[in-house]
């Protein structure tokens, strides 16, 4: 396609040739002097055949685009909005939980457990205090042969409260990381 080319010094008639000879010859005009008389919405154009090959060069005016400068009708909205291939897809709003708010979920969760870990392993540990001091004192009442020293050793209760309690802060400490980690390889 070519529009009009005026050409006045020597340079631009190199050009105005050059292009002109880039088209496929019509018998009917001279192409070099059409394109200098080009008017305004008129143009030069070639296309190319079934077979791919550029066919001759023809003279066309060209057609300005009809268009409006403003907001569709409703009543034209909807019968786009009804002609759509993916009308009815996409009407509902779907709220789905993101990554984030999954892993602040699963975070406060184990937040939850290892308080409550941790409530049972304080109640134990009182209440072991308490028999230790329960059991001084019945010995400084009675005075009489004195008990065998109770043992430093935990119970099974305590053990297991102290490795549940571990167990669930480090597996929160490796959540909380991973969302912190994993959201900042994300930004980058």
């Amino acid at each position: 396609m070519q529009h009009a080319l005026r050409a006045y010094t020597p340079a631009d008639q190199k050009g105005l040739k050059a292009a002109a000879q880039s088209f496929r010859v019509n018998p009917a005009f001279d192409t070099a002097e059409t394109i200098q008389a080009l008017g305004v919405g008129e143009a030069l154009i070639s296309t190319l055949d079934a077979k791919g090959a550029p066919c001759v060069v023809q003279k066309t005016t060209i057609r300005p685009p009809a268009s409006r400068m403003g907001p569709l009708t409703p009543e034209e909205r909807a019968a786009l909005i009804a002609r759509s291939p993916v009308a009815g897809l996409y009407d509902q709003t779907l709220d789905r939980d993101s990554a984030y708010e999954v892993l602040q979920g699963r975070a406060a969760q184990a937040q939850q457990q290892a308080s409550q870990a941790a409530a049972t392993a304080e109640a134990e540990r009182q209440r072991a205090a308490a028999d230790k001091v329960r059991d001084r004192e019945e010995a400084r009442e009675t005075r009489a042969a004195p008990r065998p020293r109770a043992s430093s050793r935990q119970s099974m209760t305590e053990t297991f409260a102290k490795s549940l309690l571990r167990t669930i802060a480090s597996q929160a400490g490796r959540e909380i990381m991973r969302g912190l980690l994993g959201g900042m390889s994300r930004r980058r």
